[in-house]
């Protein structure tokens, strides 16, 4: 095997690529920054028990570990920037009211998450801390869809559920914990069979809610028929409102689903919990929702709500830019030709200078103008 052969599902990002995903990295990073949030830069590498501290196997799985070789203690390469933007916000900021952070940076995955996906993503991401009303949840569905739409993505399909609907139904603790995740299983692939077969010591109002909700995704009216068929329970029926408002939320902005039955995703979602997806990409774009307790494990447990995305995911999915506009111009050891060019650079200009013999090479910028030299100056002129 040749030394410079990647690792599955490595991949460098050549010049075109690279430049549409930096690109799409401002824009989002400018709409977030458009809504009031700040930017936080946490580190690649952790201690393994702060990196996963409250997070659950499924993210134990995908992360690398490593020893350091200047304490001998554990460390991860985080495979998700959430738990430290949550230990950022408990221990670093403290602050007592809203926190609005994003960030976006690379994680690392021991496997991909679905098909011929990186095992590098690129996750953008943007969270508010410290408000428990659905204004925050509200927030961070138009913000990730101002995201989107920064980066040519408009009426997408977001598809909505709550963690609270099963939770009521199927609480922490009601079968033992095998069970309750292959319960968890069948819900998700909405096998009734097998659904029954594990939950069979549940009370009977539990047992059918559960089935029914393997009957309930579709459109935004599959909420009034929830109402109709799931048990008359205070947490159901606010759990149920705050997705009708969300659905009415987001009317004319996207195209809205509902699934009542979808448990994928992060085990520490607490509330309403989102999917956005695009035609052009088979698997979702954006995941977030409410994860109130993802604080607590640092000792400060307070309300927050969120979402990521993968840029190299995005790129993919998203219209091609066209090539950045620059003006060629000669090389020479002119003064006056490199204070020409200083100036057209401070002014923002990009300015590909020829070196000789490679005037008709092609690269990354749309060179649709000249400098020139003329009447005594250099001047810009169309070509």
């Amino acid at each position: 095997m040749s030394a410079w052969v990647l690792p599955d599902h490595i991949a460098d990002v050549l010049p075109s690529e690279a430049r549409h995903i930096e690109e799409l990295r401002r824009a989002l990073l400018d709409t977030a920054r458009g809504y009031g949030y700040e930017l936080v830069m946490p580190p690649l590498l952790e201690h393994l028990e702060s990196l996963l501290t409250g997070t659950g196997e499924a993210l134990d799985l995908l992360t690398f570990k490593l020893v350091d070789q200047l304490s001998g203690r554990t460390l991860g390469l985080r495979a998700d920037t959430t738990p430290q933007v949550a230990r950022i916000d408990a221990h670093l900021l403290n602050r007592q009211g809203v926190a609005r952070l994003c960030y976006c940076g690379p994680v690392a995955h021991t496997r991909p998450d679905r098909a011929h996906a990186t095992r590098e993503p690129l996750q953008f991401g943007a969270e508010i801390y410290g408000h428990d009303g659905l204004e925050a949840d509200f927030e961070v569905l138009l913000l990730a869809l101002d995201c989107l739409a920064a980066a040519g993505l408009h009426m997408p399909t977001v598809d909505l559920s709550d963690a609270r609907i099963v939770e009521a139904l199927l609480p922490d603790g009601a079968l033992p914990p095998a069970v309750q995740a292959q319960a968890h299983q069948a819900l998700t692939t909405k096998d009734a069979g097998e659904l029954a077969r594990l939950t069979r010591a549940l009370p009977q109002a539990d047992r059918e809610g559960l089935q029914a909700l393997l009957q309930l995704y579709g459109d935004a009216g599959v909420l009034d028929q929830a109402e109709r068929v799931l048990p008359a329970r205070p947490a159901l029926q606010q759990a149920l409102a705050e997705l009708r408002r969300c659905a009415t939320l987001l009317g004319g902005r996207a195209t809205v689903r509902v699934d009542l039955a979808d448990l994928r995703g992060y085990a520490y979602y607490s509330g309403v919990r989102f999917s956005i997806y695009a035609p052009q990409a088979g698997d979702a774009l954006v995941r977030g929702g409410r994860y109130d307790a993802v604080g607590a494990v640092f000792g400060r447990d307070r309300p927050a709500v969120g979402f990521s995305l993968d840029l190299k995911q995005l790129v993919a999915a998203v219209p091609p830019r066209p090539l950045r506009a620059a003006i060629r111009a000669p090389w020479g050891e002119g003064a006056a030709l490199h204070a020409a060019i200083a100036a057209l650079r401070a002014r923002g200009e990009t300015v590909v200078c020829v070196l000789p013999g490679h005037e008709s090479e092609v690269d990354e910028f749309h060179c649709d103008r000249v400098l020139q030299h003329a009447d005594g100056q250099w001047v810009v002129q169309a070509i």
